[in-house]
Order: structure tokens, then C-alpha cells, then sequence
């Protein structure tokens, strides 16, 4: 969204709202869209991750997008962040 927030004489400031979601919740949402297809979430986001490939990805709930949104350098440093911050 974009939202008009100062006008001081011709100059005009604009902000954009950032619904920016984060990688877990990201992850989340493909893990629950690809359980409920049938699939096997882990093995299908191992695919993408190791092959770029989104269409190992569903594309129900939006979920294909919502990964592409994220680098996959990314999605691993954070998942290895996560794993190691649990021992």
C-alpha cells in the first residue's frame, strides 16, 4: 500500500507498507499448503532448495509465490540457524 504521509510545498513523501512475512512463517504456510495437497513437505522443499526448481513447490494457498519470494541461500541459513539453535 502506498500512503501519502508528508506534502511540504512540491515536494510529496510516499512510504510503502511492508507486509514482509518472515521465513519461518513463510515456511509455514508451504509446509501446511503441501501437507494438505498430499505431499511430502520436507522432501518437496529439499527439491526446491537443492534444484531451484519451483515447482516442486504447490502452487494451493499461493504457496509456490510465497517461497519464491525468498533466496534459497536464505531459506538454508535460516533453517540451519534453527536446527543449531535447538541443541
Amino acid at each position: 500500500m502506498i500512503a501519502l504521509v508528508e506534502k511540504n510545498e512540491q515536494t510529496i513523501k510516499y512510504t510503502v507498507s511492508k507486509d514482509k512475512k518472515s521465513v519461518k512463517e513463510i515456511l509455514e504456510a508451504v509446509y501446511e499448503a503441501l501437507s494438505e495437497k498430499g505431499y511430502d513437505p520436507v522432501n518437496q522443499i529439499v527439491g526446491y532448495i537443492l534444484s531451484g526448481d519451483p515447482t516442486y513447490i504447490t502452487s494451493h494457498k499461493n504457496a509456490r509465490n510465497l517461497i519464491r519470494k525468498i533466496e534459497r541461500d536464505e531459506l538454508v541459513e535460516e533453517l540451519l540457524k534453527s536446527y543449531l539453535s535447538k541443541e
